[in-house]
């Protein structure tokens, strides 16, 4: 049972530092708070607000004491019990009721809802709904602090639940090593969902898991806002020093269920609600000014009925707004590409290997650029694995090219809050197969940051890495996975073929304000050197390449099937074939109108690529030629992929497995002797 006595066996706080005014203005704030949640329960059971919500009523002494000991340029993550954390920082609760009705004037457009309100004028980076986001992209946000040099402290708040995620760990570790001016503030609210906290949490409680890591820890009474208050003006005190973070775990109850549309049988006792509902934190302030003589009875009930008309007033203006638009939404998914209309440079004949070009492009970037950072695993000093960071640690430094623990999700969500606040990561995956352990910073952060805050952050960062099979690394260390970010909004692919391309698209990738995951091919790194300008230059992502020109059929192919292609093409010109090989430089945005005017002049059309053909982006190919260009075919659109298995160790069936200049070949005298 969670016994609500745990409270009275917690410190007692020994600030002097909060007057009776500050008592009466925590004690409206929580008034606030709580009325703001008892209509929005109402408003969700009358059905004007939908989908789902969640109420912090009973957890109101934590968002009103933490936030009264930050500054206006501190910053905080909450989560997706936030209403609570947000108007405690400032944020104007006409737009919230807006955004949980979803309407326009929302303050994410009523597009995120309940779960993601954010007011980036108010340094409110979001809430969020997956379980312990913001402790990963706090550290991001901390960071940007950090190297910025401006003094400001960030909290991530998160429930017990969360301290049994990785990124909990994770974050800390990381927190802890870089000295992050972070603050890591845990609601105990005794239960994730229906399960109790005590029964999911080994050890000595979530406060002591911070010796671990060397950060000083607390176990707080949460429903006291002096109590909140006096940990956190500690904490953030020790952050502004440059001491790092500090964890605090404050023991509280929330008196709704996990959710407004929850109806779950009965998990918590009668006893232990009446418990805690005992210990009200709002009638604990409301003695505690009474006590203190700011204000009377009169007072009390006069402020009550202020904030009811207050909360009322902000109903009648959100309920009265518009609904968004579908063509609207869709403009908030990605920040709109910026037109450039210089033409790419020719190459030079100064040459570069692959790897060589991708690591100029670091250089000239960062030089351009002092928001451009790198992070990764072994980046540093010995340049990555493949040597394509290297010379960017002694060049610039530390700080701007850092090494990071082996733990990609808090590499990878670190990256977004660094870019959610004004800077242009880049974040290296040591081997492409790794991403999968960042899909989560990738996916549901990086991608659906811009549009679930309604189209008001912008996320530039690149995500990049080498993939492919071909020098034997077995199947955990080859995959090919470009359709598994291609198939999300928000993304940008980019699959450069060629050492010229991989410089100009690194740059363009550095230089967009929406999220890239950049492909490199581990073959491409052993090519030979090509032609390459010195110079810095873009090239714009969604602008196909004509490699070489043919007229009998057009083969469509990205990065290291791009030569093998060419190959196939060399071998059938004896044949008298003529072949047009395309490559889309960038999977998404896919240039679909220069393949669709190569297969319109050939009539004839195989797409090529490594992965295995079920689900592979050659099949999306395949399906727009045939919905647009469809009279023009004199054959069907072949696709030449991966057999259905993973990629094999041994050298030989490893070989076999990819496709080759053979099997291109085939596939082309295929569709263009088919009658």
């Amino acid at each position: 049972m969670a016994d609500a006595s745990i409270l009275d066996t917690l410190p007692r706080p020994q600030t002097n530092r909060l007057s009776g005014k500050d008592h009466l203005a925590l004690l409206e704030q929580m008034m606030l708070i709580r009325q703001f949640e008892v209509r929005a329960k109402e408003l969700f059971l009358k059905g004007v607000i939908k989908g789902t919500a969640h109420s912090s009523v009973g957890q109101e002494a934590i968002a009103v004491g933490a936030c009264h000991a930050l500054e206006p340029h501190d910053f905080l993550l909450t989560h997706h019990r936030g209403h609570g954390h947000t108007i405690a920082k400032g944020a104007d609760i006409g737009r919230m009721f807006a955004e949980l009705m979803g309407k326009a004037e929302g303050y994410c457009g009523g597009i995120g809802g309940s779960m993601h309100i954010a007011d980036f004028d108010l340094n409110i980076l979001g809430a969020n709904g997956i379980v312990g986001a913001g402790m990963g992209l706090g550290t991001g946000a901390a960071l940007a602090a950090k190297l910025r040099g401006d003094g400001s402290v960030g909290i991530a708040f998160f429930g017990d639940g969360a301290s049994n995620e990785g990124i909990f760990h994770e974050a800390m570790n990381l927190s802890a090593l870089w000295k992050l001016p972070l603050i890591f503030f845990c609601e105990n609210n005794q239960y994730g969902l229906t399960t109790p906290t005590e029964s999911v949490i080994a050890g000595q409680g979530i406060a002591a898991r911070g010796d671990a890591y060397g950060i000083p820890n607390t176990v707080i009474d949460g429903n006291a806002p002096v109590a909140v208050f006096d940990a956190v003006e500690k904490a953030v005190l020790r952050a502004r020093a440059g001491n790092g973070p500090t964890l605090i775990e404050a023991m509280t109850y929330r008196w709704d269920d996990h959710s407004m549309r929850a109806n779950l049988a009965g998990y918590r006792t009668e006893a232990e609600e009446a418990g805690w509902r005992i210990r009200d934190p709002i009638t604990r302030q409301r003695a505690l000014v009474l006590d203190a003589g700011e204000t009377d009875e009169g007072g009390i009930k006069a402020l009550q009925a202020s904030v009811n008309a207050t909360v009322e007033d902000a109903i009648k203006w959100a309920s009265n707004l518009t609904e968004p638009e579908l063509r609207g939404a869709m403009q908030m998914v990605k920040v709109p590409p910026q037109t450039d209309s210089r033409a790419e440079p020719p190459a030079s004949t100064r040459a570069l290997t692959y790897k060589m070009a991708i690591n100029e492009a670091f250089h000239q970037e960062m030089a351009r650029d002092e928001t451009v950072i790198l992070m990764g695993e072994d980046v540093g000093p010995v340049g990555g694995i493949f040597g394509t960071t290297a010379g960017l640690h002694e060049t610039f430094g530390s700080e701007r090219v850092r090494d990071v623990p082996i733990a990609e999700g808090v590499l990878a969500n670190c990256g977004v809050g660094a870019a959610l606040r004004g800077y242009r990561p880049i974040i290296e995956i040591q081997l492409f197969d790794f991403v999968t352990l960042m899909m989560d910073a990738i996916v549901n952060q990086a991608a659906k940051a811009r549009f679930m805050l309604g189209g008001k952050a912008r996320v530039p960062i690149v995500f990049r890495g080498p993939q492919g099979a071909g020098i034997r690394l077995a199947a955990q260390h080859t995959q090919s996975l470009e359709m598994l970010f291609a198939n999300v909004p928000g993304l940008e692919v980019y699959a450069p073929a060629s050492a010229y391309d991989a410089k100009g698209l690194m740059a363009a990738a550095v230089r967009s304000d929406n999220p890239v995951v950049f492909l490199e091919h581990k073959l491409l790194y052993l090519g030979a050197e090509a032609p390459v300008p010195e110079e810095p230059y873009q090239i714009a992502p969604g602008k196909a390449r004509v490699v070489r020109s043919g007229t009998d059929c057009t083969v469509i192919a990205t990065l290291a099937m791009v030569e093998r292609a060419q190959q196939a093409a060399e071998r059938l010109e004896g044949k008298g074939i003529s072949v047009e090989v395309i490559d889309p430089r960038t999977i998404k945005p896919l240039d679909m109108a220069a393949i669709l005017t190569s297969v319109r002049k050939t009539n004839r059309a195989v797409v090529v690529h490594e992965a295995p053909l079920f689900g592979g982006f050659g099949g999306e190919i395949a399906a727009s030629i045939m919905e647009e260009a469809f009279d023009w075919l004199d054959a069907p659109v072949v696709r030449v992929g991966a057999p259905e298995m993973p990629v094999p160790y041994n050298d030989r069936l490893e070989r076999d497995y990819m496709p080759d200049a053979r099997d291109i070949a085939t596939a082309i005298e295929a569709v263009c002797y088919r009658s």
